[in-house]
């Protein structure tokens, strides 16, 4: 008689969690298809927003370009200098909020559906099994000799894992050096130093990382991981186990009264990271929920309920009522953030120009009198040229006809720079109260009236 299935399955899960890397099974389901969406749309953007162009000034430039050499960002029609250096501060602050609020709402979904290593681990996990077959092949042929067969199917997944990780480290640079200058300097080896340590070191940190490290990313280097327990609290829903209703587990489906779990060990073999969902809540887990894919097809076939893993708050698990999100002091204070940085990113970009300047005071010299009776104020301007070509600008005094601004009045700027201008503001003794009074100045170039700025000041009358 040979050994009851139930022993063979769980000495075979203990040699396929402990020895060797995880191969694990593949499974179909919504969650698996949600997840593979999730692959195309972010890879779809990433490999090809840098072939999109966007025109400017007559011409095609490409739409998405971080000019490195000459500090500014191209996206679409909105070119970015170091003065906006706010709005990308702003931009991080939301996406991390943001992130917060999903992981304390729903655990870690982003690492199960948008996070880098997730989704590259999956697609060279695809080209593997196109290869070396299903998992089970596959766990075969890593502890089977050395044979022709093994070489030339290792060899091939190699050389395709390399060709998707060369041409990922193109695309990525090719963000920086424009993708269309990029490729012909690939095909005569003339790229540039720079150039070519980013192709060097991207192209080989997504193949170690997607192709070799894999999970040991998400068990042991990823940070996240390890500080996203900070952001549950009992009302997270993340993967879970339902043990009130699956224990005690009963293998052999008797009639003696046992829970729904069969003990199949498949919600292990198909986990990306190799952790056993019923052992509770583990920092290994990415929530990707194909456990609940897997677990759902068994209890349909045995004829359960599913949704003996899924997703749950340990407030659900233990029948408590469901908590309001707005009574939860983690959710309503990452809400809060996230719409504040939300509305000063929006009102950042809605102030965005392409023209700017600070007026500063001669703070040595508040004013002085002149040989021929005027009253005079120093100012310094500071004007910020963000449009695209070089331009001459021109101050002048807005509104009252009292003030008048005297000697040289105009500056160049070159694109994207800073171009001091000294101006000195006068008005005749006696023309205006003694004190301190509103002053606005108003800087345009004199070709293109239309873009223009304007900053108040004061104007001191001793």
């Amino acid at each position: 008689m040979g050994q009851p299935v139930s022993k063979i399955r769980a000495a075979k899960l203990e040699l396929y969690r402990k020895q060797g890397k995880i191969h694990a099974k593949a499974v179909s389901g919504r969650f698996n298809s949600l997840r593979w969406l999730c692959v195309g749309l972010t890879q779809a953007i990433f490999y090809g927003a840098c072939w999109l162009n966007w025109p400017a000034n007559g011409q095609l430039r490409q739409a998405v370009h971080f000019d490195i050499a000459h500090e500014k960002l191209y996206l679409f029609g909105l070119v970015l200098w170091p003065q906006d250096a706010l709005l990308l501060a702003l931009v991080l602050l939301i996406a991390a909020t943001g992130l917060f609020l999903t992981t304390a709402l729903a655990g870690r979904l982003f690492c199960g559906f948008l996070c880098p290593q997730t989704v590259y681990t999956s697609m060279f996990t695809w080209i593997e099994v196109r290869v070396e077959g299903d998992h089970l092949a596959r766990l075969q042929l890593d502890r089977g000799p050395l044979t022709l067969n093994k070489i030339v199917r290792k060899t091939l997944k190699h050389i395709l894992w390399a060709a998707l990780a060369a041409w990922t480290a193109i695309t990525f640079v090719g963000y920086f050096t424009p993708i269309r200058e990029l490729l012909p300097t690939l095909a005569g080896w003339q790229v540039g130093p720079w150039e070519g340590f980013w192709l060097i070191f991207y192209g080989a940190f997504t193949y170690v990382q997607a192709g070799l490290a894999r999970e040991a990313v998400c068990q042991h280097m990823c940070p996240y991981s390890r500080f996203q327990g900070v952001m549950f609290d009992p009302a997270t829903r993340s993967v879970a186990y339902d043990s009130g209703r699956g224990e005690p587990r009963n293998s052999q489906r008797r009639s003696s009264p046992a829970g729904d779990c069969i003990d199949c060990g498949i919600c292990v073999q198909v986990c990306p990271t190799g952790i056993d969902i019923r052992d509770g809540l583990q920092y290994a887990c990415i929530n990707c929920g194909l456990c609940i894919d897997a677990c759902d097809q068994v209890m349909t076939r045995i004829g359960a309920p599913t949704g003996l893993i899924r997703f749950a708050s340990e407030y659900e698990l233990a029948a408590v009522p469901r908590q309001a999100w707005f009574r939860r002091p983690r959710v309503v204070a990452y809400a809060a953030l996230l719409l504040v940085f939300a509305f000063l990113g929006g009102w950042t970009v809605s102030r965005h120009a392409e023209l700017r300047f600070d007026v500063l005071r001669d703070r040595a010299v508040l004013a002085r009198e002149t040989a021929d009776g005027q009253v005079e104020n120093a100012y310094t301007l500071q004007v910020m040229n963000l449009t695209e070509e070089a331009q001459e600008f021109a101050v002048a005094v807005v509104g009252d006809g009292k003030l008048q601004i005297v000697g040289p009045n105009t500056v160049s700027a070159a694109p994207g720079s800073i171009a001091p201008l000294q101006v000195t503001v006068a008005a005749p003794a006696g023309a205006l109260p003694v004190g301190t009074h509103p002053l606005r100045l108003r800087v345009f170039p004199p070709r293109n009236p239309a873009l223009q700025a304007e900053e108040a000041s004061t104007f001191r009358m001793p």
